[in-house]
């Protein structure tokens, strides 16, 4: 199908040479493909199936490699500001309690900030308002290193923490680019918005994979400021470059309807889709708190991040393979595919629950992989329907919303974790990521019947 951009219509050949960064990952040399195949056909007349078909057609569309990498830059730093800031701060301060103060400061003022900037978005445009909110957030992340550097009172920290959080939500706004460019109700329109989710999910597991990997590198070997300073460059240069991207930047839609910001929240089906983000959050929340503190009790803290990015791993893996994929019959209906979703993901995060038990971190890895090969495809379906749900006019904000459950549910979920893992031991933290699941399966399921009632 033609991919509409948001400049004029050119003419197109009718097959062009696809650059993407998945052949710089997999090693593949680009090749010309098709626009309507997803592989050419075998001798004989058979096609030839090919995993990154769907990938390579994606990335067909002019603009997309570009803002693609550019996202992918500003959205590194969302996996290094939190440690670094941790590590900056209690090695300066010598306190861990001032530094996860901030931090937690920084997460709930993200909460309220986050969803009034992507409103701005919706109603300005991604241009217009991403330069200024990340030249804010910039000057707050130097204002901090400075507040720590030069031993200001600790007040200052939380005031420039507080600046520091208006960084707009690059995830968000690439994803509103690609439901741009393959809007529609039509079937191939929404198997690529279903491949292009599949995408932008992986990228956020590789960016929480080597985000915090990097920043303790940089906070360790060089000085404790250089992981927050990394991360600031990165956001900056990565965000300026998105924005620069104007070809494939979405119009602004005209506002229309009930334009109060509470007014979102009464979309029909929104509110139960965010209670399975806000219960999801709590799996992702959960499952790292109690494995830091399981991998601390046996003695191998320094290991915890290795085993965790084995989780990582395994969602962004299944993530780009979800991607692929195309459902028919009751698995076709995206609110039962994420019931089906965050199902699987309740039974598999029974895994690390019993391998837990054998109190080998060497059992743990494999179980953890494994269960995170179900966290992928429910945050996809779920940002699908989020796009369904919301008015085009507020597709950002919506989208933003359910990010901000997802950190809330993560909040809630490391406090549970931590409390479990201190107060009942063992491997009894590892109770709260399948219960947080069964939750959002059980709101899933509730929306799915609730829907489809007349």
């Amino acid at each position: 199908m033609p991919h509409p951009t948001s400049g004029p219509t050119r003419a197109r050949p009718r097959e062009a040479p696809v650059s993407s960064p998945l052949f710089a990952l997999t090693g593949e040399t680009p090749v010309a493909v098709p626009r309507n195949a997803a592989a050419r056909p075998r001798r004989g007349g058979r096609a030839a199936p090919s995993l990154f078909g769907p990938y390579a057609r994606l990335f067909a569309a002019p603009g997309t490699t570009a803002f693609t990498l550019a996202s992918l830059l500003a959205r590194l730093p969302m996996g290094m500001f939190g440690i670094s800031a941790i590590i900056m701060i209690a090695g300066t301060r010598g306190s861990y309690a001032l530094a996860g103060a901030v931090t937690a400061t920084g997460m709930a003022v993200t909460a309220v900030v986050a969803p009034l900037i992507a409103r701005l978005v919706d109603r300005y445009g991604q241009a217009r308002v991403a330069v200024p909110a990340v030249s804010l957030s910039a000057a707050g992340s130097l204002a901090l290193v400075l507040c720590v550097r030069s031993g200001a009172p600790d007040w200052t920290l939380f005031a420039a923490e507080v600046v520091a959080v208006t960084a707009p939500n690059t995830g968000g706004m690439a994803r509103a680019r690609w439901a741009h460019l393959h809007r529609g109700s039509a079937p191939e329109a929404e198997a690529a918005r279903h491949t292009a989710n599949s995408f932008e999910q992986a990228l956020d597991e590789l960016c929480f994979t080597l985000g915090p990997v990097l920043a303790t590198v940089l906070c360790v070997s060089l000085f404790p400021e250089a992981g927050t300073l990394a991360a600031t460059a990165l956001l900056l240069v990565g965000t300026l470059s998105f924005a620069a991207q104007r070809r494939t930047e979405p119009p602004v839609e005209p506002r229309g309807g009930d334009t109060r910001a509470t007014a979102l929240l009464r979309t029909p089906g929104l509110p139960p889709l965010l209670l399975v983000f806000l219960a999801t959050g709590a799996v992702f929340g959960g499952l790292e708190v109690v494995t830091v503190a399981y991998a601390d009790g046996l003695g191998h803290k320094a290991a915890a991040g290795a085993v965790l990015a084995l989780q990582a791993l395994g969602s962004g893996v299944a993530g780009l393979v979800f991607g692929t994929l195309r459902f028919h019959g009751r698995a076709g209906s995206a609110q039962w595919r994420l019931a089906l979703c965050v199902g699987a993901m309740a039974v598999l995060m029974t895994l690390p629950l019993l391998a837990s038990t054998t109190g080998d971190l060497l059992v743990l890895a494999p179980a953890l992989l494994v269960a995170g090969m179900a966290t992928a495809p429910a945050m996809v379906t779920g940002m699908t329907l989020v796009q369904r749900l919301a008015p085009p006019d507020r597709l950002n904000e919506g989208m933003t919303l359910a990010v901000t459950a997802l950190l809330g549910g993560i909040a809630a979920g490391s406090a549970a974790g931590g409390w479990a893992a201190e107060h009942l031991g063992g491997s009894w933290g590892y109770v709260v990521p399948p219960t947080a699941a069964a939750l959002a399966t059980a709101a899933a399921l509730a929306a799915a019947v609730r829907r489809r009632s007349p």
